[in-house]
Parts: structure tokens; sequence; C-alpha cells
């Protein structure tokens, strides 16, 4: 076995073996312990990529040295090493750039908790990408969720209490769906590997056994995770967990913790239930109604939205939309937009709340939109970041958000001949919404006139762990931007592989 095929495991274990040996320390030694650690896993993450696509396919790293269906497994191909690889540097950047905001709003002798609980988020997102057994995820799914509780809350004010508190309830309704339908999975499967369980569901289905269990299956699995991401209309606890927490909180929460529930979606479509039999069973219809619903309420409510923060939570909720109307298309292009956007959403969301901070420091570290006017002449950086990122997500050339919504467009075209229209139509309303929202705040923090008077004279700079955050952000946006089709082409890749 080459050593290379250590490091999915060595990423997970290294985020958990950090968290616990954070806990004696200061926040300061803290901090230095995660920030090592996460640059680690990238770096192992980008190995396992170059490794991947040099061999040309994906490897199966059993724990333990116990065989199927015993042993837990984890699975590591294209699609799984590039998400941990952007998850991994998304969250360094979401770390970096708000690094100050921690230290500043957290209680001192609770900094080192917080590192932490980050720790543990990163080690349940890494498991959720890379395993092959179905309740490995649901453990890693609870971890996920009471660590990103805990960030939450972490500041302990009344509005996080409140926020934390309605995501541990939505999200607990989540997973005790989910688990039920594990549960319910494994009765009639006999197994929890997801390869094993996957022929054992396609010799149930072909001898026409189980029918409605099945239907029922798909149902509250799907409907577990996609309350767990906030697909519209399970999206009420997202813009309180996202406006009240600390700002990297905020970036890791909406780019990458609400992706990992898809992502896993994704994985049991395709690698337990069979992609053909999820088609078959319509609730890919559901999932593209709901999305579509998503994409127009979520751009409504971010347009009605009184402060900064809260218009960029509601933004997340239709962008939610856009995958799953994604993977509603039922098609390989359909899927492959959906994966793109997930990737792209989680660099320009984190970029927009890095910079959405930026701009509030800026404002006497008010949020509301009249404090901002004028904020990206006292704030430079922050306000070129916000730019960047609202045109992404409006779809303007060069930046992510533009191909993503390329992509759905043509994916659309190749869709059933009754969804081509409506994608379309929703497409084009959605990006109107988006550019209300987002080119009237970029109009607003660049308009000199009209300022506060206290903020007039005042000049903010970013910390350099900070800039160079954004200033990643902003170069991995203009890159997939401009180097789209290599991307496509490893998702392409990558799905074919997972499949």
């Amino acid at each position: 076995m080459n050593f290379v095929q250590n490091f999915p495991c060595f990423s997970i274990v290294l985020c958990m073996v950090a968290g616990i040996l954070s806990t004696p320390m200061k926040g300061k030694a803290a901090k230095r312990m995660t920030l090592a650690a996460v640059t680690l896993v990238t770096l192992m993450s980008m190995a396992t990529l170059f490794y991947v696509l040099s061999s040309g396919e994906s490897f199966v790293y059993t724990m333990g040295r116990y065989p199927a269906p015993w042993g837990n497994e984890i699975r590591a191909g294209v699609l799984e090493a590039l998400l941990a690889t952007v998850f991994a540097l998304v969250m360094l950047c979401s770390l970096l750039g708000g690094m100050d905001h921690i230290f500043r709003t957290v209680d001192e002798e609770k900094i080192n908790l917080y590192f932490i609980l980050t720790d543990l988020l990163l080690s349940s997102l890494l498991a959720i990408i890379y395993t092959n057994d179905l309740f490995t995820g649901y453990v890693f799914v609870e971890i996920n969720t009471i660590a990103a509780c805990g960030m939450i809350m972490i500041r302990r004010s009344g509005r996080s209490l409140i926020a934390a508190t309605r995501y541990m309830v939505m999200s607990l309704i989540g997973s005790g769906l989910f688990l039920i339908g594990i549960a319910m999975l494994y009765d009639i499967t006999g197994h929890l590997l997801m390869e094993n369980a996957h022929d054992a569901m396609v010799r149930l289905v072909g001898a026409g056994q189980y029918q409605i269990p099945l239907l029922v299956i798909i149902s509250v699995i799907t409907v577990g995770l996609a309350i767990k991401s906030g697909l519209y209309p399970f999206h009420s606890w997202m813009p309180d967990a996202y406006g009240y927490s600390t700002i990297s909180s905020s970036a890791i929460l909406s780019g990458l913790v609400s992706k990992s529930y898809i992502i896993l979606l994704i994985k049991i479509f395709y690698r337990v239930i069979g992609f053909d039999i999820i088609v078959r069973s319509k609730i890919v219809n559901v999932l593209f109604v709901f999305g579509l619903v998503g994409m127009v309420m979520g751009s409504v409510s971010a347009i009605m939205a009184k402060d900064i923060y809260r218009m960029i939570a509601y933004s997340s909720i239709a962008q939610i939309g856009y995958v799953y109307m994604g993977i509603g298309l039922a098609t390989e292009a359909g899927m492959i937009a959906a994966v793109f956007h997930i990737l792209t959403h989680a660099i320009t969301k984190s970029l927009l709340f890095l910079a959405a901070k930026g701009l509030n420091d800026a404002s006497g570290h008010k949020r509301i939109f009249s404090a901002l006017q004028g904020a990206a002449f006292r704030n430079p950086l922050a306000g070129a970041a916000f730019l960047v990122g609202s045109l992404s997500m409006v779809g303007i050339p060069m930046l992510a958000g533009f191909i993503s919504k390329l992509l759905f467009a043509t994916a659309a075209l190749g869709a059933d001949s009754n969804k081509v229209l409506v994608t379309l139509v929703v497409l084009a309303v959605s990006t109107i919404l988006n550019a209300v929202y987002f080119l009237h705040t970029v109009i607003r923090i660049y308009t000199p006139t009209g300022a506060l008077e206290e903020f007039r004279n005042v000049h903010v700079h970013m910390s350099a762990g900070a800039a160079a955050a954004v200033s990643c952000l902003i170069l991995l946006n203009f890159g997939m931007g401009l180097l789209s089709q290599p991307l496509t082409d490893l998702i392409q890749f990558g799905i074919e592989m997972f499949a």
C-alpha cells in the first residue's frame, strides 16, 4: 500500500488528536495547534488528490484491517479528495480571517474550547466526505452537529443562545429521520457498508421486493439531510445561526457544514441506493421543486434583511436551493453543476462573511446598512473582497458564480422537457434578485456621501492573517471562473469514479 493512502485516515485522526491536545492549553497555544493541524490536513488532502489523479482510480482504506462487511472503511477518489482539499483550505482561510474577532468576542477562558470545537468539526467534515460506512456517517453527523452548535453559542449572548437552540432542535429532527432511514435500510439489506448495501439494494429492486419500505427509506433519509442542510422551508434556523455567531463560525457553518450533509446525501444516492433507483422514485422531482422555491424565497428574504450579516445568511438559503435544483434535474450535468456550486458557495460565502466583518469593523461594529455607507473607503481590502464575492454571486463572467449559473442553465437544456423552461425562468429571476440585494449593498459601501459623521475619518486595515485569507479566497474565485474546464472535468471524473 502506498503511504499516501493513509492520509485520509491520518487527516481525520489528526484533527481529533489536535482537539484532545488543545484541552489543557491556553487560547493562543490552542490556536497554533489548530492552525497547524488544518494546514497539515490541507497538504495531505492535496497529496491524496494528486495520488488518485495519477493512479486514475479510487482506493479503500480498511480500518483495523477487518475486511467487509465487518470492518469499517474509508474510500477516497477524485471527488472526495477534491472536496476535502477545498473544505480544509476554506476552513483555514475562515479561521485566519476571523481570528481577531474570535479573541475579541469569545471569553478568554473559552478560546481554547472554540478551537477544540473547530478541530472536531473539521474531523467530522472529513469523515463524512471519506466514510464508506453509513453508521459511521451518522456518528460524525452528530459530532458535526454538536460542534457546530457549540461554535454558535460560545459567545453566550442572548441571540446566539436562541440561535443555537433553534439550530439544535432542527438538527435533531433531521438526525432522527436520518437514523430511522439507516435503521430501516439495515433491516432490509443487512449491511451498513455502502457497497454491500448497494449490491443488496440492486437485488431487492430487481426482485420487486420491499417497494414501499424502500420509498419510505429514501424519503426519510432525504428529508432528514435536507433539514440539516437548510433546504427551504427547513431554513428557519439559518439567519440567526449565521448572523449571531463569530465571523469564523458564520463562514464555516455557511460555507462548509450545510454542504457536508448534501455531500452525504449524494453519496447515499449514488453509492447506497443507486441513482437510477432514486430517479424512478421521483424524490428528485420533490427536491427540484423545493430547490426552485428556495432560490426565489431566499433572495426575497435577503432583500428585506436589515443588516449585512442576515442578508448574507438569507442568501445562503437561495444558494442551497441552487444545489438541490441541480440534483433535481436528475442528470449527470445537473449533478456536476450542483457539486461545482457547492465549491463555489464554500469559497464565496466565506469571502463575503469575512469581508462583511471588515466593513463592520470600519463602521463602529455596526451591522445595519446605514452605518456601512462608504465603508469600502474606510477598509479598501474588505470593500474589494465584498465586491468580488457579490459579483460572483450575481453571476458576472470571470468569477466562479458565473460558471455555476452557466452549468445549471446548460444542464437544464439536457434535462426532462418539463423542467427546462421553469429552470431557466427561475434562474433568471433568481439572478435578478441576487443583483438587487448584492449590488445595492455594493453601491452603498462605495458611496462616500451620506456616511455617518462619526465614521468619515475612520480608516481600518485588516490584520496580515485576515488579508492573506481574503486574498486567497479572491484568487480562488477568479481561478474557478477562469479555469473552470479542468475543474468541471475533475468533478465529472470524480462522479463517474464515485458511482
